[in-house]
């Protein structure tokens, strides 16, 4: 391949991946002069979704500055000063935290977000930017952290010091919520749309509570304390299942499109009802007539699947995921005598409606016992916690 044309090639090959996740690597620290990493950056790299953490430390002396070099400076401006990074990545701003410690030092912690999916054109142009020459050592975690390995080796000569994903998520959840005094909230009156609002909740003092994370999967966790806690369940049909389906059902693209729907959808038109079986209530067991008997049960009548809409299946796909995620939560805590029950995980970003569906399941099969609680930075905190953990690694 002749020079012109293979710079030709590699100039392409950058451009379609600012076009299609942006400049989303920006961030990644120097190393010291002793050739230490100054890992300032943390990923979780899940199934679906790929999440950082990026620690803006604060008064940065005259030195400092002097032995950063020029690529650093400019990939540390692009950072904070845009929101969005081509058509995928994203900085959710409305999450950044100010005047954090990390290692001694204060900070700003910065919330960014793109596709796995489009973790080769992440590489593409980590190289294209000069990120190796910056830094050997980025902490990672999540499945993705075993499964990309190689490719961040291959790619841009980087190693990932990995961290367990329940360690780092319950280390993040503890770190956030202690830095975050609003981190913690219900929704009271999830039923009533004129008197339901979030309220804030104390976590300070949470043992025992059990986290449903809810990601492309779910799992379920019993924490008993800082360092002891155990998976007591977990479910295949989580985040991913409810994007896969609406796809399917609706043609849509993405998580946000899927969501706008189900906003717009009656899921009854869908779904089988007590009512739709006896009539109204079934009183014997206290099932009210409006609940879902039969997911997507009505979808065995040729004219009522001839009458359903694209809202209609999105909204029935997204309470027939949340109602699973919801019963099984409840049995876990059942099982384990727990009455706090924390809800996490991306799947709840931008999901209102899973959240009230969760809030109101939980208070009414449990005559009010157990509360749903939710917090603001639902799928961020494995990404910060193998940030915290890296010091001690090192």
């Amino acid at each position: 391949m002749a020079p012109r044309t293979f710079k030709n090639r590699v100039r392409k090959q950058s451009k379609m991946a600012e076009s299609a996740m942006g400049e989303v690597v920006n961030g990644f620290p120097a190393e010291t002069e002793s050739g230490t990493p100054m890992p300032w950056f943390g990923m979780d790299i899940g199934g679906t979704l790929c999440k950082l953490v990026y620690f803006e430390p604060k008064n940065i002396s005259p030195d400092e500055l002097d032995s950063e070099v020029e690529i650093l400076k400019k990939i540390r401006k692009y950072l904070i000063k845009n929101s969005s990074y081509g058509k995928t990545g994203h900085r959710d701003t409305h999450l950044q935290m100010d005047n954090v410690p990390l290692r001694g030092r204060k900070g700003t912690l910065h919330f960014i977000r793109f596709p796995t999916s489009e973790m080769g054109n992440f590489l593409i142009l980590a190289r294209s930017k000069g990120i190796a020459t910056l830094v050997s050592t980025v902490c990672a975690t999540g499945g993705g952290a075993y499964k990309f390995e190689n490719d961040f080796k291959k790619e841009v000569n980087m190693k990932l010091a990995k961290f367990d994903e329940f360690d780092s998520l319950i280390k993040g959840m503890q770190y956030v919520d202690a830095h975050n005094p609003t981190e913690c909230y219900y929704w009271a009156e999830p039923t009533d749309e004129k008197k339901c609002c979030k309220m804030n909740y104390d976590l300070s003092n949470p043992y025992p509570f059990l986290i449903v994370n809810i990601g492309s999967g779910v799992s379920v966790l019993a924490v008993y304390g800082p360092n002891n806690y155990k998976r007591v369940s977990g479910t295949s049909i989580g985040g991913g299942t409810f994007l896969g389906l609406c796809c399917l059902l609706t043609g849509c693209n993405s998580f946000e499109e899927a969501i706008e729907l189900a906003a717009g959808g009656d899921n009854t038109h869908v779904d089988k009802l007590v009512r739709d079986i006896y009539g109204g209530d079934y009183q014997r067991f206290g099932l009210p007539g409006d609940l879902v008997a039969s997911s997507f049960g009505q979808m065995n009548s040729r004219d009522r699947r001839s009458k359903v809409s694209r809202e209609d299946l999105a909204k029935a796909t997204l309470v027939t995921i949340t109602n699973n995620i919801g019963s099984i939560a409840r049995m876990c805590a059942l099982q384990e005598k727990i009455d706090r029950v924390v809800f996490i995980g991306n799947f709840l970003r931008v999901n209102p409606i899973s959240m009230k569906l969760l809030a109101y399941a939980m208070d009414y099969w449990s005559n009010g016992t157990m509360k749903a609680l939710f917090l603001e930075h639902e799928g961020y905190f494995g990404a910060v916690g193998c940030l915290l953990q890296f010091n001690e690694h090192s």
